[in-house]
């Protein structure tokens, strides 16, 4: 039973991290030059030097979100290795839905928030494309 509820989550996991990377894909393949070349007439050494700024900031927060979720998950792991101390079966019952319930709560927030987080790095990157490193 534990084994289909993870094996549930790790593929929701990856088909969210599937979906965010296609989507960036052809997002970015939307701008000529978004690969990394500075617009025409920019500072090349600012552009690049924005542009790592940019990426630490995305990357940083995906860690502290993805770190988010993997506490939280352990919890939940530990949590899971309770239910067997149930007094009766309508307490597994409550117990079981509770976990569920915190283990989907959680797979949203991380969506939501990833969501968020890419939308932010998706707009610094139009604008820093589109007016340069200045």
């Amino acid at each position: 039973m534990f084994d289909q509820v993870f094996n549930s989550l790790r593929k929701v996991s990856d088909s969210v991290i599937e979906m965010q990377q296609e989507m960036f894909k052809k997002w970015i393949s939307l701008w000529p030059g978004a690969a990394g070349m500075p617009p025409a007439g920019g500072d090349a050494v600012k552009f690049q030097k924005k542009w790592v700024e940019v990426t630490r900031e995305l990357l940083k927060k995906q860690h502290e979100t993805l770190e988010a979720q993997f506490s939280t998950g352990l919890r939940n792991i530990e949590e899971a290795f309770h239910l067997p101390d149930a007094k009766n079966a309508e307490e597994l019952r409550a117990k079981t839905i509770e976990l569920w319930q915190k283990t989907f709560d959680c797979l949203k927030q991380t969506y939501e928030v990833q969501s968020r987080d890419f939308q932010a790095a998706v707009a610094k990157w139009i604008d820093l494309m589109t007016k340069g490193a200045a």
